[in-house]
């Protein structure tokens, strides 16, 4: 869905109850920090398949004239680490329709969350309205209760495993008899409700010190969980400079270390832009092959993707050989004034519990293969966590491009495309977002449906095995848009992902 205004904010997303939150406080004359905020609150509401006050995430974060700082509210790891044979991690199962993939979950993946403590330092730091204010539409939303479309069905159905997981899980998210909910169905949530209202009015203490952290604390104790009260006690949300990358003509301003997607990104894009761009069929076979060599690069040296002489040993392979060879949701807004805000947020798929009384489904990032390269039980205590998460900022010629996507390891080859797509290709953010992608995981390249014949036969000759899908799936993420040019604002919602594009006047 796409909307544009010759002046105004805009904001693109994943859900409508999520945009209508952001709207109204912009029309109530708040700034775009104010929006994110009411936002994400809204988010963890509609889309509780994709995010959940108990999981994590970013902010970039850009006052008009200034710098863009990352605010960092990913999860932490914990201080200690059970044993193997103590902890309750089990596999499971989502099904995409066209691709399986294994997830982990159980007590024994939750980490020390961070969405509340965001929440609070961003209200602290950049917003305008009280936080009872921007909490209030996520509120009613709970209590009220949203009526899911075909997408909310189908990630519900995704995880089916997850959702249906406990009797907590079926609680909250069961309809009727414990089936899950169906398009049409209306999903209400008034613990969920009271939890929102208990932090807008206790502030959050309740959650990394108080009542829910005992909750917390207590669960993962008798249930093989393995957070303690000093976890939560210690939680801080990191703040830190943006990663900033020139490519051509454009600055591409994206989530730095400890995150991986943005440096993903950044190395992806110089690989690339030591490339001519020639017509669109081989340009495809490079990207492909630039994914595939990418994989690669960051097995052997993740902690100086950039180094010059990486890149130029990556490149020349590239040359060389040019026709050869996780549940996430994104928030994206500029306001009236300027100031631009992208938050990327996840709970993993959920770990299965939900916290009693409070409707909160715990994460599961412990068990997010993605996130643990070297092996369950084997992550460094007390540490922040990566992510393949990347909002990102795009800077070119008076034009202001902010953009982010959900989609687990497919979120740095989503992003990479629709950057390429707006600066190569001079696409409108909405022809940037509906075009066709491709993802390379190992020597596999998923190939979505929707490119004409000369580039699937270009992507053919990559020399990876092809997995090729009949229609555009929100397996390749849900990339949200908004673009300020000369005054102009659009907003692009992915439609993969149920997205949603609103304009507002300011």
């Amino acid at each position: 869905m796409t909307d544009a205004h010759s002046a105004g904010a805009a904001i693109a997303c994943g859900h409508e109850v999520t945009a209508d939150a952001a709207r109204q406080m912009l029309e109530a004359g708040g700034n775009a920090f104010d929006a994110i905020v009411a936002a994400i609150c809204a988010a963890c509401v509609a889309e509780p398949v994709l995010c959940s006050l108990a999981g994590g995430g970013y902010l970039l974060a850009r006052r008009l004239g200034g710098e863009p700082w990352i605010y960092d509210f990913f999860v932490d790891t914990p201080l200690e680490r059970r044993a193997s044979d103590e902890i309750e991690l089990h596999p499971v199962h989502a099904d995409f329709g066209g691709a399986t993939q294994e997830f982990h979950v159980g007590l024994g993946a939750v980490a020390a969350p961070g969405v509340v403590a965001g929440l609070f330092a961003i209200h602290r730091d950049l917003c305008r309205l009280p936080l009872e204010q921007l909490a209030a539409p996520a509120i009613r939303a709970a209590r009220q209760g949203v009526v899911l479309n075909d997408l909310q069905a189908y990630t519900f159905r995704v995880v089916a495993p997850i959702c249906l997981a406990t009797p907590g899980a079926r609680a909250v998210y069961g309809i009727g008899n414990g089936r899950l909910p169906v398009e049409g169905d209306c999903l209400r949530q008034p613990d969920l409700a009271n939890t929102l209202e208990r932090l807008v009015q206790e502030g959050p203490r309740v959650m990394y010190r108080g009542e829910f952290a005992q909750q917390i604390v207590a669960l993962c104790a008798g249930g093989g969980g393995q957070l303690t009260m000093a976890d939560l006690e210690r939680y801080t949300v990191q703040r830190r400079p943006a990663l900033a990358v020139d490519y051509r003509n454009a600055r591409v301003l994206t989530n730095p270390p400890p995150s991986r997607g943005g440096i993903l990104i950044a190395f992806a894009l110089k690989m690339l832009d030591g490339l001519a761009v020639e017509e669109r069929e081989s340009w495809l076979a490079a990207l492909a092959q630039t994914m595939y060599l990418t994989n690669q690069a960051r097995a052997e040296c993740d902690g100086s993707l950039l180094d010059p002489t990486l890149l130029a040993r990556y490149r020349a392979q590239l040359r060389l050989r040019p026709g050869c060879n996780r549940g996430t949701t994104h928030i994206s807004v500029v306001d009236g004034a300027g100031n631009v805000a992208a938050a990327s947020l996840s709970n993993g798929e959920g770990c299965g519990h939900v916290l009693p009384g409070t409707g909160l489904m715990l994460n599961n990032m412990l068990g997010e293969e993605d996130l643990n390269p070297g092996g369950f039980q084997k992550w460094p205590p007390g540490t922040r966590m990566a992510s393949m998460m990347a909002p990102t900022l795009l800077e070119r010629e008076g034009t202001v491009t902010v953009l982010g996507t959900g989609g687990s390891n497919r979120i740095r080859s989503a992003i990479l495309q629709v950057l390429a797509n707006l600066i190569d290709f001079h696409m409108t953010p909405e022809e940037a977002v509906v075009a066709p992608r491709i993802h390379v995981e190992g020597d596999l390249l998923s190939l979505e449906g929707g490119f004409d014949v000369p580039e699937q036969r270009a992507l053919e000759t990559s020399g990876l095995r092809i997995h090729r899908w009949q229609d555009r799936n929100l397996f390749f993420g849900g990339v949200h848009v908004v673009q300020r040019q000369d005054g102009f604002v659009t907003a692009a919602g992915d439609p993969r992902r149920g997205g949603v594009g609103v304009v507002v006047a300011q």
